[in-house]
């Protein structure tokens, strides 16, 4: 049976969103309903409604999120009503020949429900990422909804769903920080901040923090930056060479998605580094960069697309370690809002105010 709810809809470029009746239809095979309990207000939606990512208007966003299975359609196994689950956007498909490598992280194929949510007069929505969580409830591919310790905060373990793995994973899955490391983050909003947190957890000895605003800078600190960086008053490259005797960082991650940025991160790195870009660029951006040192660096520039995880081996790991006391996901959280503050949460987020809105249901 089709259920109205209320969702957040982007219905053209750069409009503000709205909050309408849409409708979710049953669960058909290989898909699951989930009952939103709480989503994150990512850039990345953000970047929908500005139309940066495709222009496949209307959207329904909302992606960062956690909830509880209240429907499986047949053949679905992995998960059952009543479980607890953080959505993810990337499900493998098992059977792609990334996935056959074994390298599941970069599925060519993954998963999406084959339904679409559609507004009152029939409009089938884009979901956003795949998910659209800015919804009372949502439908997903049951691949996308992973069961983890239902004693998490559902506002704090749905972060993990992209902003917190997407930079967790970039210091630990893509940059490979590992005890004793010196790391640079370049930008310290919520994937810059969950970075430093991750390069804390793989034991860095020097986290070296880079931001533009003092504020963002003393989140860094507490979350484990040892040294910052205010890039408005500082040149960060030999800043980042100076506190590291000269030579400059094991790993250093952008997560700003500019150009000028990553030439810092390029030239921060100590011979044979490592570079992870996870800011996410817009189709316009281009670097030059003299080849000769490309080559005469050596090292490694790499993209971390999602934190180059696997949502099943990775969500359920952050979130023990955030029942542990190892990882603070509640910090992340800057407020609770409803679903009718989404467009203000962007504003909020643009102007460096917030780590995370969250949407609570």
């Amino acid at each position: 049976m089709t259920q109205a709810v209320k969702g957040v809809i982007a219905g053209a470029k750069g409009a503000p969103v709205r909050v309408e009746t849409i409708l979710v239809p049953d669960p058909g095979p290989g898909e699951v309903l989930v009952r939103v309990q709480a989503c994150g207000v990512c850039h990345t939606d953000l970047h929908y409604r500005e139309g940066t990512i495709t222009n496949d208007f209307p959207f329904l966003l909302g992606h960062e999120a956690s909830g509880i299975v209240e429907q499986v359609g047949p053949n679905v196994t992995n998960v059952a009503p009543g479980d607890f689950v953080i959505l993810a956007w990337r499900a493998p498909c098992g059977t792609c020949r990334s996935c056959l490598r074994g390298r599941p992280w970069y599925c060519f194929a993954s998963r999406n429900a084959r339904q679409k949510m559609t507004r009152q007069d029939g409009t089938p929505l884009s979901a956003a990422i795949g998910i659209g969580a800015f919804a009372e409830l949502t439908l997903v591919a049951a691949g996308q909804a992973v069961k983890v310790n239902p004693a998490a905060r559902p506002e704090a373990a749905g972060l993990v769903g992209c902003g917190i793995m997407a930079g967790l994973g970039a210091a630990i899955n893509t940059g490979g920080v590992s005890r004793g490391d010196s790391v640079a983050v370049i930008g310290c909003g919520g994937v810059g901040n969950a970075a430093i947190a991750g390069s804390r957890l793989a034991g860095a000895q020097t986290i070296i923090a880079v931001d533009v605003d003092d504020r963002k800078l003393e989140w860094a600190k507490q979350f484990g930056a040892t040294h910052t960086i205010n890039s408005r008053r500082t040149e960060p490259v030999q800043a980042i060479r100076d506190i590291t005797g000269g030579h400059g960082v094991n790993v250093a991650i952008e997560a700003v998605g500019k150009p000028e940025t990553y030439e810092q991160a390029f030239y921060a790195r100590d011979h044979a580094g490592t570079v992870v870009l996870v800011g996410v660029p817009s189709p316009d951006m281009h670097i030059t960069l003299p080849l000769l040192e490309v080559f005469g660096r050596g090292g490694v520039l790499k993209s971390s697309w999602y934190g180059d995880c696997l949502p099943t081996r990775d969500f359920p790991m952050f979130i023990d370690l955030y029942l542990q006391g190892r990882l603070d996901l509640e910090r992340f959280v800057s407020e609770t809002i409803s679903v009718n503050d989404v467009e203000e949460a962007f504003h909020k987020m643009e102007r460096g105010e917030v780590l995370r809105s969250v949407v609570v249901f």
